[in-house]
């Protein structure tokens, strides 16, 4: 299987991915700041509560669309509002005119935009890719996403502060080349059945399409497993930064002395380097396994790896275990969308993708527990507690991986009749 082989509408969403992650991490990573230099600490952070969960609930909203009214419309729609939100903050960061206020509010169309689009997205790849090829679809995928977040937030870290109008034309720019893609080069992919339907009948149909979702126990256990396992990746900039910023002394490492804080540096570029340079190859790697012994022993050296993290303040041991949690995490990652692909029906996909949207707010609402136990229990017991939830992951996925094995298999019939 190569990338050439993939039908166009993957090569443009890998592309777009690359295009609009660099771009995209020279500036929101760093939005935070800008929030609380111009509106204070407190409120900034109630600002981007306030835009998480806005854009939580547009996922809701964005994978009925999806269904309702096909993939590319939702996407083109959602594109061209983002064009515009981008547009509108170059301008009120520009030499002629200042406005914070404008800026954020245009950051909230971006929120709804991402959760109207995400669920689209997500199901056109299901909807146009073959189970043969979503490891590798998936394994690119993340790595053109890590590449991206890598490169531009080095970039970005040097330009914010002084060049935020200049970024935010890119930004622009980019953006609008993606609504062209969008628009003229990616094709429908779901074509649902025609129905008008008023206002209340959308109201009880999408409350009805999302019911469905939830009594498909395989898929709630599979989402429950992926908050767990998402929430160890969480900890590394929540409770282990904290953690190892009080608690590790200054020790020699190599050529350098270094502290809590730079080693949570180190860590975190040790993983997003090695993310980058073994990704493209994970589908090699794990090619002569079965995909459930993949999944299950990857998530337990992710476990495993991010326990000692959690524990040690050890330079060497830490680096090591960032090793074997990174390797655990790029064979992890294209077996777990794999696996999620799937999992729902061809006429409920985008639902079925809104709901895994959900993975991210739950696993940093673990992540928020784990700090504030965190100031209270001992350290050894928190990485028992941070383990302890690794593995509850793992062994769902244990449990689940014969039907998650049938559900594929399944799967495969129906695309060949």
């Amino acid at each position: 299987m190569r990338f050439r082989d993939f039908h166009k509408n993957i090569k443009i969403r890998i592309v777009e991915t690359f295009m609009s992650g660099f771009v995209g991490s020279m500036i929101f990573p760093f939005m935070s700041i800008y929030l609380a230099v111009h509106f204070g600490t407190k409120m900034a952070g109630l600002l981007l509560l306030f835009n998480v969960f806005i854009g939580l609930g547009n996922n809701f909203i964005g994978g009925y669309f999806a269904e309702q009214f096909g993939r590319k419309k939702i996407m083109l729609f959602a594109e061209i509002f983002r064009f515009v939100a981008f547009f509108i903050m170059m301008i009120c960061n520009s030499p002629w005119f200042f406005s914070p206020i404008i800026t954020f509010m245009m950051m909230t169309v971006n929120s709804i935009c991402w959760g109207l689009a995400r669920p689209a997205n997500q199901a056109m790849l299901i909807d146009v890719s073959t189970p043969e090829q979503r490891k590798l679809m998936y394994s690119i995928t993340f790595w053109a996403s890590n590449l991206s977040i890598a490169i531009g937030g080095i970039l970005g870290a040097f330009l914010f502060r002084d060049y935020l109008f200049e970024l935010f034309l890119a930004l622009s720019f980019v953006t609008a080349i993606i609504v062209v893609l969008v628009a003229f080069f990616i094709s429908e992919s779901y074509a649902p059945v025609s129905t008008v339907l008023t206002p209340q009948e959308h109201v009880l149909q999408l409350f009805s399409s999302y019911q469905k979702v939830l009594q498909d126990r395989l898929f709630v256990l599979y989402v429950i497993a992926g908050v767990l396992i998402l929430s160890m990746e969480f900890q590394l900039m929540n409770y282990v930064g904290i953690r190892l910023s009080e608690e590790m002394p200054t020790q020699q490492f190599l050529f350098w002395n270094i502290d809590g804080v730079q080693a949570m540096g180190f860590l975190r570029s040790e993983n997003t380097i090695l993310v980058v340079l073994m990704a493209l190859f994970a589908t090699r790697l794990i090619e002569p396994f079965k995909d459930k012994s993949v999944l299950v022993w990857s998530c337990f050296f992710f476990t495993i790896g991010y326990g000692v993290i959690a524990y040690s303040n050890n330079m060497t041991l830490l680096l090591i275990m960032m090793v074997v949690l990174t390797v655990g995490e790029v064979c992890r990652v294209p077996i777990e969308q794999s696996y999620m692909a799937s999992i729902p029906p061809k006429d409920a996909r985008s639902s079925y993708m809104a709901f895994d949207g959900l993975k991210y707010n739950l696993a940093m609402f673990i992540v928020s527990i784990t700090v504030t136990l965190g100031a209270i229990l001992p350290t050894v017991v928190m990485a028992i507690l941070i383990t302890a939830i690794g593995l509850t992951g793992t062994l769902i996925y244990f449990f689940i991986s014969p039907g998650l094995d049938a559900r594929k298999e399944d799967g495969k019939m129906k695309q060949v009749v």
